[in-house]
């Protein structure tokens, strides 16, 4: 699983003429979704069935934006099966048109302020070592929370993908109890 952040051209910068709806995926969303991350480069595309999947079972850990109807940023993840105190952010799209308006960073927030993930104690995601857009998105996150945020190699290119995908790195930000963000 590949997880990239849309390029925030002005992560720190907010739109107050924002008419965001923001809300759970439901499972006539998952066409809409893959829509979306065919056109958010420099995400890995999934299935039309995986992003069907993410709307109706893990609709509880994901994200849906809309303006005026339609898609306009989407953030899947899921807490892990092992430790449910962790949730790993799979994607994190955003249209183009919608790039620079603060959409990524408040959908996490929307995320983070759910009652089901009270006890999230960490985040997780991966960034290849190009997408500056996810790195400014996360920094900006781990900045939030303390800046105890670490980060190691999770996929290899080499050892992993035989060179045919970047590394990715592992990005773990410790998540703290005071949700006031």
């Amino acid at each position: 699983m590949m997880t990239s952040a849309p390029l925030v051209a002005f992560p720190n910068q907010v739109n107050q003429d924002v008419s965001w709806v923001l809300r759970k995926p439901t499972r006539s969303d998952g066409q809409r979704v893959h829509e979306l991350v065919a056109k958010c480069s420099p995400l890995d595309e999934n299935s039309e069935y995986c992003n069907f999947l993410q709307s109706i079972h893990f609709r509880n850990t994901c994200v849906m934006a809309e303006e005026q109807g339609e898609c306009v940023g989407f953030i899947s993840a899921y807490q892990k099966p092992d430790k449910e105190n962790e949730l790993f952010i799979w994607q994190v799209a955003v249209h183009p048109d919608q790039r620079g308006r603060g959409l990524a960073f408040h959908m996490l927030q929307t995320l983070l302020r759910r009652e089901n993930l009270a006890d999230i104690a960490a985040i997780e995601t991966t960034i290849t070592r190009s997408n500056q857009g996810s790195w400014a998105l996360f920094k900006k996150l781990d900045r939030q929370h303390g800046e105890r945020g670490e980060v190691s190699v999770f996929l290899d290119e080499t050892r992993h993908f035989d060179g045919e995908h970047d590394s990715e790195y592992l990005y773990r930000i410790p998540i703290s109890q005071q949700r006031n963000v």
